[in-house]
């Protein structure tokens, strides 16, 4: 239930024109300033999830980063773009997506 609201506002969010696909968009909304949260499907490599890591590093950015259990098919099917790597750009998106996979993980925990 928690996984389909996540995944909804995903959709949302996209619809919207919030969310930056891929690693050259995420990237991109991460050096112009657009990007609040960042997310990370189950199935990327470490290495991707690391090159993010040093980019805010070198920029000296801090945005929140989650590496979630939704896999990049399930992205490519609530939001239309396989992408392994995505950003949310719009503040209030962000803190509803990213409150949404804290409640998911708190009930994956129990």
């Amino acid at each position: 239930m928690l996984r389909e609201k996540t995944l909804s506002m995903l959709g949302l969010a996209r619809r919207a024109n919030k969310l930056s696909m891929g690693h050259d968009m995420a990237q991109l909304a991460i050096k112009k300033g657009r990007a609040k949260l960042i997310l990370f499907c189950s199935d990327v490599s470490p290495r991707l999830v690391n090159e993010f890591t040093r980019t805010l590093e070198n920029l000296g950015k801090n945005i929140p980063i989650i590496k979630t259990d939704i896999s990049m098919q399930e992205i490519h099917t609530f939001v239309g773009y396989k992408a392994g790597v995505l950003t949310v750009d719009d503040e209030n998106f962000a803190v509803r997506i990213s409150s949404l996979l804290k409640q998911e993980e708190n009930v994956n925990d129990n």
